[in-house]
Formats: structure tokens, sequence, C-alpha cells
């Protein structure tokens, strides 16, 4: 059971909330919880709708994006968020199920996404703390510092959302995906 309310409707959150969950309804077609519990701080919600507007403008791309997104929810045992970002990857980002469960184990297929995949998990669990041959790694496989600082940005948002979805107990809308191992 959530810990935070998950407003049943648009109407029902708090009225500075209403034009962020109208725009996520216009983009997605639906509104998924997460974005109904952060949706009691209109603030929050604002944060979080501006910092995910800046991602997908970026370089890095809707796919690396997921990479990334998965790959950090399996590092934070988010089931809320692989369940989200499965589906996403899964039925938008066009990604196979071989890519997604690399993608969980903290890898990829793909060698230039690998690099900024184990680079975003390095991120994550050394708590930004990364050493001159992990950045060099990243480096060398074609991302340029931009690119680097989105990956950070990637590993940001979806830790803030693994979070968000973690304190809250946010009930799954999505098919249901279960971590690999439970958070320490």
């Amino acid at each position: 059971m959530t810990r935070i309310a998950t407003h049943a409707s648009i109407d029902a959150a708090p009225a500075a909330s209403r034009a962020g969950l109208e725009a996520v309804a216009r983009q997605l077609g639906t509104v998924p919880n997460l974005f109904r519990v952060v949706a009691s701080s209109p603030t929050a919600l604002t944060g979080l709708l501006g910092l995910e507007g800046a991602a997908s403008k970026g370089r890095l791309g809707a796919k690396t994006l997921e990479r990334i997104a998965l790959a950090i929810a399996e590092v934070n045992s988010c089931a809320y968020c692989l369940s989200a970002h499965t589906y996403i990857a899964r039925n938008l980002a066009k990604l196979d199920d071989a890519e997604i469960t690399a993608n969980r184990s903290g890898i990829s297929n793909d060698p230039q996404a690998a690099a900024a995949v184990a680079f975003a998990v390095q991120v994550a669990r050394g708590r930004g703390h990364v050493t001159d041959a992990q950045v060099a790694a990243v480096r060398a496989a074609g991302f340029d510092d931009a690119q680097i600082v989105e990956i950070v940005q990637a590993v940001v948002l979806n830790t803030y959302t693994n979070y968000i979805n973690e304190v809250a107990r946010t009930d799954i809308d999505f098919p249901a995906v279960e971590p690999l191992r439970k958070a320490a």
C-alpha cells in the first residue's frame, strides 16, 4: 500500500500540479502513478517534468536513456521503475528482451551503449565518485564532455524517481517486474 497519496485524478491533485499532469496525459495518453504521487508537491512535479524534458532533448537518445534507466532502477532495486522502464524500453524504445536483460545487469549488447551504461552504474554505485580511468573509458567509447554530463543527469533523474517510488511505495501500474536483488 502506498505511503504517499496517489491522486485518483488530475482534478484531485493540487491546483498548481494540474497543468503538469495534463501535459503528462497529453504526452503519454495516461498519467502513471509516479506523476500522481509527485503531484502532491507542485514544486517537485515541476522539477521532475523539467528534468525529464531537458534529458529528452540531449544527445544520448531515447534508447540510451532507457538503458541507463533500467540499470539504475536495478542498482536501486526499484520495482516500480523497473516495471515502467521495461515497458517503455520494449514498447517505445524498441529494445529487445536480451538488451533489457543486459541493461538490468549494468551492460549492453551495443558496444558504445555498454560504456554509457557501465559509467552510469559506476556513478550511481560510487555516488558520483568515479576514477580518471572510468571517465577515460567512457570518453574512449566516443562520449564527449556534454554527453558525460548527460549520463550523470540521467543517473540523477532515475535515482530521484527510484527514491520517490521506494519512499512512497507507489502502486505499480505497468506489467510488474521485480528487481534481480533486494536493496541492501
